[in-house]
């Protein structure tokens, strides 16, 4: 019986120890991005939701008040969707040419290939690297260098280099109308790399999803589980996320509101095809990923062996808070600041451990 009764007293000590050691990590990783700057937001959501929005509103505030409050440096963008508008560009030129479309069979239409969702992430990776050992690309064609970018990160994620399998004339073709689009990106790309990351935060920005009425989990290569296995260990071992929360429908009509034809390729003002809305973006995983986590306010990560426990917060905005921020700053009303910052505050908590 003694022998009994000492095993099941070890099995509840075992038990209670790996709780605590659990408790401490999430602690730890609390306490150290307040007392620093938070290194890697991941901030997410369904398109429309608000992203940009959260963006604009803290670049508004003073650098003190943002590290104090939400645990942010002075910003360093990262964003998939210049890419996703390069793709769009690309399969419009090739229909253009009575070819069909490489990415996009139309522009209304998802992905050609879902594996593309991994050649996005594979290029923001490349990007994060760029601003570590801050590089500036300088090639003598912008269009090739990106171009040989996108065969090399679908590569990586499973999928054929079908750029480098363009017959030559239609490819030098393709780099020629491309070229200025290339140079715009590139030139804003190497104009966001800082000296030095020392006291910054690198905010990378994304939005995954799943077809209506998916049921969990999501399968590869959809969803934010798949996307977040994707991203370097090189991020994933410094990134807490940050996600704003709409729901599908609410993200749909955001999405129609926020729409000008004469802006396709910006962020705050593109439009996503309603199919892509209701294919791509009709759920996502975000909650399924922190209901199935070993550690509360994260989201468990698995790449290969190793297993990230990404830090996350959660912003309601099934309420409006962020629309407002559209409009000139000093049109901005108290009230809707202070419900976005008290929102904000609640969502950065588990970031920060201002709790």
């Amino acid at each position: 019986m003694k022998s009994i009764f000492l095993l099941s007293l070890i099995a509840v000590v075992s038990c209670i120890t790996t709780s605590v050691i659990a408790e401490d990590i999430a602690t730890e990783t609390s306490v150290s991005s307040a007392s620093n700057p938070i290194e890697i937001l991941l901030l997410t959501a369904l398109p429309a939701s608000g992203k940009s929005e959260v963006r604009r509103y803290l670049s508004s505030l003073s650098a003190e008040e943002c590290l104090s409050q939400f645990g942010i440096g002075e910003t360093v963008q990262l964003d998939d969707f210049p890419y996703v508008f390069i793709m769009s560009r690309i399969s419009k030129e090739l229909v253009a040419r009575g070819e069909e479309g490489m990415f996009y069979l139309s522009p209304a239409l998802p992905f050609r290939n879902p594996k593309d969702w991994g050649t996005l992430i594979q290029l923001v990776n490349e990007d994060y690297e760029d601003l570590v050992s801050s590089n500036k690309p300088s090639p003598e064609s912008a269009a090739e260098w990106m171009f040989d970018r996108i065969d090399s990160a679908r590569l990586k994620v499973g999928a054929e280099p079908a750029l480098n399998l363009l017959s030559d004339d239609i490819r030098k073709e393709l780099l020629l109308a491309l070229e200025e689009d290339a140079r715009a990106f590139l030139e804003k790309k190497n104009a966001g790399i800082p000296e030095s990351l020392a006291g910054k935060t690198v905010v990378i920005e994304f939005a995954r999803g799943g077809a209506e009425s998916s049921t969990m989990p999501l399968p590869a290569p959809f969803g934010y589980k798949y996307s977040l296995s994707q991203l370097s260990d090189n991020i994933l071992d410094k990134a807490s996320l940050l996600y704003i929360w709409v729901d599908p429908a609410e993200s749909r009509r955001k999405n129609l509101a926020r729409a000008n034809p004469n802006d396709p390729g910006s962020i705050l003002n593109h439009c996503v095809p309603q199919a892509v809305m209701y294919g791509d973006y009709g759920v996502d995983d975000i909650a399924w990923l922190l209901e199935t986590s070993n550690i509360a306010n994260t989201i468990c990560v698995k790449k290969g062996d190793v297993v990230y426990n990404i830090p996350l917060g959660r912003f309601d905005n099934r309420i409006d808070k962020t629309t407002f921020v559209h409009t000139p700053v000093e049109e901005w009303n108290k009230s809707d600041v202070a419900g976005l910052r008290a929102g904000l505050e609640e969502a950065f908590a588990p970031l920060t451990g201002n709790r």
